[in-house]
């Protein structure tokens, strides 16, 4: 089973947000199990202060670094990275952090057995989080949210499908757009034709050897047009 601990000042934020599709099968089925706390029993102060006024001067707050720590240490058990076992991985959602990608998502769930996911908000978290406590700081792209909640669930969602067992089949996320290096080529359904848009003739006659070649080539070009930064990096 693949734990995920959810440190955020929002644990609300959660209640439903995996109550759906994929991962609420994989809760279901006990290959997950995800749980939110709130930031905010580990403070200190009667106030339950989680938040100060950055070193330095300049606008916003700063989560504070000490009850991160206490967090960290009590969810996990040990205080400093260098503790931690290998299949522990402690995860800052940050826009500073490295962009997560199907690989990053395919690692977490081959190689993990508990993900910790820290939650910034206002103007970011204690340099000392990531110094000390992270082995891992993540952005889901190139943008500034209000907080890394959303970020948490798009995190929890694209590792969960990777996990044996999550799909109904077992070929579906090799086959996903990222996971070759490619986007997904086009899909169609039923009906074969609508307004006078026709599904391409080829994949109506069953031939698996062409449909394969179709699909590479769709998927190609596919690439090309909308991500040709993928194409780049698969032949640098």
């Amino acid at each position: 089973m693949l734990r995920f601990d959810v440190i955020t000042i929002f644990p609300d934020f959660f209640r439903e947000a995996f109550d759906y599709g994929i991962t609420r099968r994989a809760l279901a089925a006990g290959l997950v199990a995800i749980r939110a706390y709130d930031l905010r029993h580990w403070a200190i102060d009667k106030h339950r202060t989680v938040d100060d006024r950055p070193f330095g001067g300049g606008d916003g707050m700063v989560l504070k670094p000490d009850p991160i720590f206490a967090a960290v240490s009590e969810i996990t058990g040990f205080s400093r990275r260098g503790d931690y076992p290998k299949e522990t991985r402690v995860v800052l959602l940050s826009p500073q952090g490295q962009v997560f990608t199907q690989s990053v998502a395919a690692d977490l769930a081959s190689n993990a057995s508990q993900v910790v996911l820290i939650c910034g908000r206002y103007e970011g978290v204690d340099e000392r989080v990531a110094e000390a406590l992270a082995t891992d700081e993540i952005s889901i792209g190139d943008y500034v949210l209000s907080g890394g909640e959303p970020a948490a669930v798009v995190v929890v969602d694209a590792v969960v499908r990777l996990l044996p067992g999550a799909l109904g089949s077992e070929t579906s996320a090799k086959n996903e757009s990222f996971s070759g290096g490619l986007l997904d080529c086009p899909q169609y359904t039923r009906p074969p034709e609508l307004e006078g848009l026709r599904v391409p003739d080829l994949l109506l006659k069953g031939n698996h050897a062409e449909i394969a070649s179709w699909r590479h080539e769709e998927a190609l070009k596919k690439t090309e047009r909308n991500r040709p930064d993928l194409l780049r990096s698969s032949q640098g």
